[in-house]
């Protein structure tokens, strides 16, 4: 007797992360689930993944994604009563994602229309129910819609159409699907979801508890979470050797742990020092030359950074790359990590002088301090850029630096100050000083190094954490408070970040 070849019935289903080979079909499933409603766009989706790819779930039925939810982490005391969808989510983006979160809050499940009763949305609720569990968390919450509410609206308020639900006299396609699911009723949010016409803006918000939650003495009210940044405004003079390159780096490296500083910053193309002491007058030349110390310039910054136990934003270095040469900032973390920003905007000098190619993202690196970016000189000056680092999480921006004169500095400067404000985050600029008269086209430097915050009443007067003296070789050290600054944003005097209008204008990103 042969056996049949069952292989033929079979249907793989699979719940999974979503991943950012996904984006594309979940944005097409966005449309079909919800095609009265906006759906999400390819920037909402990336930062659901930079941010919190943990929380963001697949269902997958023979290669095809069929359904899909997305979630992030928050302390749900700290949010008022009735807040919108659009303030728990940040307009959808989850920056306001809280890593050391006591609850889990789902922001959307979407199941395509021709998969439902597959039990595809229990699949995804049950997920997220494990990552609850995993995480260790009190509950997961939910702004749920009731969609049918529409056909009741003038019989009846929406508290007594929930009761009807709730007691099985009328079915909602999600109210009733999340009762049978283990969440029970908080209160009900008008105004939740603007684009949500069949609930008539109304939300429930629901909640299922997580009966294996075991309290923890780990979490404590922040009432701080004070970082300290050192910049060094770094003196360009004529050396001899590599090691006494080597020399000065470590001196600083020194200081700024010596403050235990969170991180030491050095300027833009400091490491066009080295050119003092190589004979070729031509700058292209010059420049491919100097990029022949990158795997030295690498090592000693990372043997720095482990050895002082401090974060070291490496200003920035040429490197040739297949020919092409770029600037590019280095971040060495001091658990012996290593990531780099490259220079996205290239100024006219750079490009007639030494051929310079510019970049072509923006990065956002997970540090023990919190997300930062990093923005090299004239990349502040062009605010897309700190609006797309912040989208994507970073709360400190830091910009290495270097200019000739006082315009070019104060272009710099202002500009800080500004993606400080439009964006509520720290900026902060490390420039260098002195004269490298021995270096073709790195003649005279100028620069005032400083720290910058949003400039509102919680902050320092005048929105400066320090700043150095101009034009002399020192450093600046200040703390930043990442708590103050996450308050600010939720109830400061003005809240820029949140008072965005992304209904008129919005940056789009596609890399």
């Amino acid at each position: 007797m042969t056996s049949s070849d069952m292989s033929k019935y079979e249907k793989k289903i699979i719940v999974r992360n979503i991943e950012y080979r996904d984006i594309d079909d979940i944005i097409a499933l966005s449309m079909r689930s919800f095609p009265n409603m906006e759906p999400w766009t390819k920037q909402h989706l990336i930062s659901h993944l930079e941010i919190f790819p943990e929380g963001q779930f697949c269902v997958e039925l023979d290669g095809e994604i069929v359904g899909s939810c997305s979630s992030l982490m928050i302390n749900f005391d700290e949010y008022d009563d009735q807040h919108t969808w659009d303030e728990i989510t940040d307009e959808g983006y989850i920056t306001n994602h809280d890593p050391e979160g006591y609850n889990l809050y789902g922001i959307e499940v979407a199941v395509h229309p021709d998969y439902r009763r597959m039990k595809i949305g229990r699949r995804l609720y049950e997920a997220r129910k494990e990552l609850a569990r995993e995480r260790n968390l009190k509950s997961i919450i939910i702004g749920g819609r009731i969609p049918n509410y529409r056909r009741y609206s003038e019989e009846m308020a929406p508290r007594q159409y929930v009761e009807e639900v709730t007691n099985h006299n009328i079915f909602d396609p999600v109210l009733t699907f999340q009762i049978m699911n283990g969440f029970t009723l908080k209160r009900i949010n008008r105004n939740y979801l603007s684009d949500d016409t069949a609930s008539m803006k109304y939300a429930t918000l629901m909640e299922w508890n997580n009966v294996d939650y075991r309290p923890t003495t780990k979490r404590h009210f922040k009432t701080a979470f004070p970082v300290r940044i050192c910049a060094i405004q770094y003196m360009m003079k004529k050396i001899d050797s590599f090691d006494e390159f080597a020399q000065q780096c470590e001196y600083y490296a020194n200081v700024g742990a010596s403050y235990q500083s969170d991180f030491v910053v050095f300027p833009e193309i400091f490491t066009t020092q080295l050119l003092s002491f190589i004979d070729e007058k031509s700058p292209s030349r010059a420049i491919r030359r100097l990029t022949d110390f990158t795997d030295d310039y690498i090592s000693l910054f990372t043997d720095l950074a482990i050895k002082y136990n401090v974060n070291i934003i490496g200003g920035s270095h040429f490197v040739e790359e297949e020919g092409d040469i770029y600037n590019i900032a280095y971040l060495f973390r001091r658990d012996g990590t290593i990531e780099r920003q490259y220079k996205i905007h290239i100024t006219p000098n750079e490009k007639k002088f030494w051929g310079i190619q510019g970049g072509d993202r923006v990065e956002v690196f997970d540090t023990d301090c919190g997300r930062i970016a990093i923005q090299i000189c004239y990349d502040m000056e062009f605010p897309e850029l700190g609006r797309i680092a912040t989208e994507k999480g970073a709360n400190i921006i830091f910009t290495p630096f270097c200019t000739d004169d006082r315009q070019g500095y104060l272009r710099v400067r202002y500009c800080a100050q500004a993606r400080a404000i439009e964006n509520q985050v720290y900026t902060m600029i490390a420039g260098t000083v002195g004269n490298m008269t021995h270096v073709e086209n790195m003649d005279i430097q100028y620069a005032q190094s400083g720290i910058f915050t949003p400039s509102d009443f919680a902050f320092p007067r005048d929105g400066i954490v320090g700043e150095c003296n101009p034009n002399i070789e020192t450093v600046v050290v200040g703390d930043v408070d990442l708590e103050l600054l996450r308050r600010s944003r939720k109830s400061g005097n003005v809240t820029q970040w949140r008072d965005r209008r992304p209904d008129l204008y919005e940056v789009q990103y596609d890399c």
